[in-house]
């Protein structure tokens, strides 16, 4: 199973990546093997099967492969040096088994035992509940060295030239099943099958909601196509993304199924802890934000409020947060699909007309074109009442969902979003958009609204928190959170997922 996604996030495909491979590893008739690889750099180390050699040199070659995970792996300029030869022939290599079928992307094995620490706090440790630690750490690795982003330059480079995309061959040839998180660039050998965990099919629909557009798009469908010409098999993670897959290639019908995607344990009903939100909300603020170098935007955004000393702080988020506090709450990684605009636009409205003392809280990194949506966030983090969050764990999340008067998912286009029922698993309730994939995966324990629509979003609002029947309307609701998310527990999702992988391992 690729684990590339793991090494980054908290949430999204980097949670369910760690998730799903977590409850597999449960799984008896499974032997599991999680693929080391990474985006943009060569994962070094690792040691070719059967090669003979003593414990500890292979030790040593391990070790190179998490220095290399970590970051650069050159002691000097003569090691930089001989890297950069290294990747220039492993472009070229990658391109000519695109382009001519000729040779194979090799793996090497990484043994856990001695890296348990490694392999835990840098892939796992974020999302899986440490009683499921032992049973992760039983399971091996192996190490691609290509990077499968030039792994997907090579096909594109391959479309441009001969019409028609390409990919270099992966020999994972011991393997029965290779469970892919995204549309992978390879062709897979000898009677390996492909499984693509399909998430979104955004980087096709909604080009314009993501970052780096060019290559993702290009990189998404290229792949995408080669993997449903090869015969791939696909579980998508809702009805809806699978509807997508199949209104661009509806010959993948057979062999595409629906399997929702598994909440983390880390959820779960709980009674309401007032007293720990102003810690929360002072701990977690991002502070200020300077985007990369890369972004050509020397300008600094303060994404917290200034205070004349520790005392003044103390008092204000002491007096800010307490049990009467009503504040709305979204979880999402700030990019223009998720629509944070939206929600801001009808805060400032239930603010003027019906309650100047609500608070707006936003959880989650910064993502890409945000040069609108931050600065008029400046504004109101100065004046006391929008606070920003960012690595916040899973135990203090669940506070929050708990706490929120609303937790809101306003989003245009998802696969699945999980904000919405980690909000009820934890006891919260939820206004959605109204997009299909929350009317099937909320189903009737979330109020919609129109993303399209600040007017919308403000009714939903006004009718679930401040009608004369608010109180039995948050409560309705409450309850039919806990069913619907319960739809989405371990328990529930991992059968189906056992059921699927026995079925396509045994047929011919």
């Amino acid at each position: 199973m690729e684990l590339r996604p793991a090494l980054d996030g908290h949430f999204g495909i980097p949670q369910e990546t760690r998730l799903l491979f977590s409850a597999l590893a449960g799984l008896p008739e499974i032997e599991l093997s999680g693929l080391l690889q990474m985006s943009k750099r060569m994962t070094l180390g690792g040691v070719t099967p059967h090669q003979k050699m003593s414990v500890a040199e292979q030790v040593h070659r391990y070790s190179r492969t998490v220095v290399s995970l970590k970051g650069s792996a050159s002691v000097d300029w003569k090691a930089g040096l001989a890297g950069f030869i290294e990747e220039q022939v492993e472009h070229w290599r990658l391109r000519l088994a695109a382009y001519f079928g000729v040779g194979a992307v090799g793996l090497k094995q990484f043994e856990t035992k001695f890296f348990e620490d490694f392999i835990w706090q840098t892939l796992f440790a974020r999302s899986v509940p440490s009683e499921e630690r032992e049973r992760i750490l039983a399971c091996d690795h192996r190490v691609c060295a290509s990077p499968w982003r030039w792994m997907h330059l090579a096909g594109i480079e391959r479309k441009s030239l001969m019409r028609a995309s390409g990919y270099p061959k992966l020999d994972a040839a011991e393997f029965d099943l290779f469970i892919a998180q995204t549309p992978y660039p390879a062709r897979l050998s000898g009677k390996t099958k492909l499984v693509v965990h399909y998430h979104d099919a955004i980087p096709v629909l909604m080009p314009h909601t993501i970052s780096d557009r060019a290559f993702h798009e290009a990189s998404h469908f290229n792949a995408l196509a080669a993997n449903v010409r090869d015969g791939a098999h696909f579980v998508c993670v809702s009805e809806a993304t699978r509807q997508d897959l199949l209104s661009l290639f509806p010959e993948a019908e057979p062999r595409s199924v629906t399997i929702h995607n598994m909440l983390p344990a880390h959820y779960y009903p709980s009674e309401p802890e007032p007293e720990r939100l102003a810690g929360i909300m002072r701990r977690y603020q991002i502070g200020e934000f300077k985007p990369p170098l890369s972004k050509k935007n020397d300008r600094v955004y303060r994404l917290s409020r200034q205070f004349g000393g520790e005392a003044d702080k103390t008092a204000f988020y002491e007096q800010t947060f307490n049990p009467q506090t009503r504040f709305l709450l979204m979880v999402s990684t700030i990019e223009p699909r998720k629509n944070h605009r939206r929600l801001l636009e009808a805060w400032e409205v239930l603010r003027d007309r019906l309650d100047k003392d609500i608070k707006l809280v936003f959880v989650g990194h910064i993502g890409c074109d945000y040069k609108d949506l931050l600065p008029a966030c400046e504004t109101w983090i100065e004046q006391g009442g929008l606070f920003m969050l960012q690595n916040v764990p899973a135990d203090a999340l669940r506070v929050l969902y708990r706490q929120a008067l609303v937790t809101v998912c306003p989003s245009v286009g998802e696969g699945f979003d999980f904000s919405g029922v980690e909000a009820m698993r934890c006891g919260g309730v939820v206004a959605a958009s109204d997009i299909p994939v929350h009317r099937e995966v909320y189903g009737d324990a979330a109020a919609y609204f129109n993303p399209y629509d600040t007017g919308s979003l403000v009714a939903a609002l006004q009718n679930m928190a401040f009608s004369v029947d608010a109180d039995a309307q948050l409560a309705a609701l409450r309850e039919q959170g806990q069913l619907q998310s319960s739809c989405y527990l371990p328990e529930k999702v991992l059968p189906q997922w056992a059921d699927f992988l026995g079925k396509i391992s045994s047929a011919d």
